[in-house]
């Protein structure tokens, strides 16, 4: 299998602290730094990290549980601390809290004890973005045309 493995977005700054990523297939994510008591709507980096934490492993449980009964209720909670330190700014203590409930009826039960083990598999061996997270994988940095 000769897969390109290689994943890119371009970020570009649209305003005074406003950003828009876009990826290979034109796809475009809003972004801004405004947090706390600033009115502004859009995510934060960190809310972004944090949401594709909680995307990444629910694509995954999703696909294990919804092949066996569609869930009344599926909301994933991606939540930590946003610490700066000696290591400097991080963020800590990530927690990720499924909630989902499935309908009574054929295939339900089975989507019920599916659960747990295809979050603990998700955690532990497919969420590309946790997985990364976890285990700690260098960045490198560059300036190109300065």
């Amino acid at each position: 299998m000769n897969e390109n493995t290689e994943r890119s977005v371009v970020v570009r700054r649209t305003a005074a602290g406003r950003f828009t990523a876009t990826n290979p297939r034109g796809g475009t994510v809003d972004f801004s730094t405004s947090s706390g008591d600033d009115p502004d709507t859009a995510f934060t980096p960190v809310e972004l990290l944090l949401a594709a934490i909680g995307g990444c492993t629910a694509a995954d449980v999703d696909a294990a549980t919804s092949r066996h009964s569609e869930p009344d209720t599926f909301t994933v909670t991606v939540s930590g601390d946003k610490i700066s330190d000696h290591l400097g700014n991080r963020m800590t203590d990530l927690t990720v809290a499924f909630t989902v409930t499935f309908p009574d009826g054929e295939g339900a039960e089975r989507a019920r004890t599916v659960l747990p083990r295809a979050v603990r598999t998700s955690h532990e061996r497919l969420c590309t973005v946790s997985r990364t997270v976890e285990t700690g994988t260098p960045v490198t940095t560059t300036v190109n045309g300065a």
